[in-house]
């Protein structure tokens, strides 16, 4: 039988809830049953015959927020997303009770396991999914070098 009801907390309780849940929101711990970190926004990668597909789910985002980079093998995300339903609805702080959905600045770096081409890289966002296509670079065959003598 719960002690209290939601609607019927302890303010002091209900306090120290918001407020460790504040500290340990930017904390990644490693120990089972605390909060464990998980990446944001979660990937797919995908290698075809021509390209590397990495898809990425981002609801309630806009291609403003959006900015992609690549370099040294790196394909950086970055974005914003805004604070969900109680920005829009003028819910109070202390009226939630789980907050499990992230908002705000965030950064995802992906490592590209091959050589792409810089030239051909594209990406589209449509109903809040993210496809960033990275075609390969065509094999370079070995060549041979010539030895000539010293003289």
């Amino acid at each position: 039988m719960p002690i209290f009801r939601w609607d019927q907390s302890w303010n002091p309780l209900r306090d120290l809830e918001r407020e460790v849940d504040r500290l340990i929101q930017g904390v990644e711990f490693s120990v089972q049953g605390i909060r464990m970190p998980r990446q944001y926004p979660a990937v797919n990668i995908f290698e075809l015959e021509h390209e590397f597909l990495i898809t990425a789910e981002l609801p309630g985002m806009e291609v403003e927020d959006l900015e992609l980079t690549i370099a040294n093998s790196v394909l950086t995300l970055k974005g914003h997303r805004n604070s969900p339903v109680a920005e829009n609805e003028n819910i109070p702080e202390e009226r939630f009770r789980r907050r499990e959905r992230t908002f705000g600045e965030w950064q995802r770096s992906i490592s590209i396991p091959d050589r792409i081409s810089d030239e051909q890289l594209s990406a589209e966002f449509n109903d809040g999914v993210l496809k960033i296509h990275l075609p390969k670079l065509e094999e370079e065959l070995p060549r041979q070098i010539p030895v000539s003598s010293g003289e």
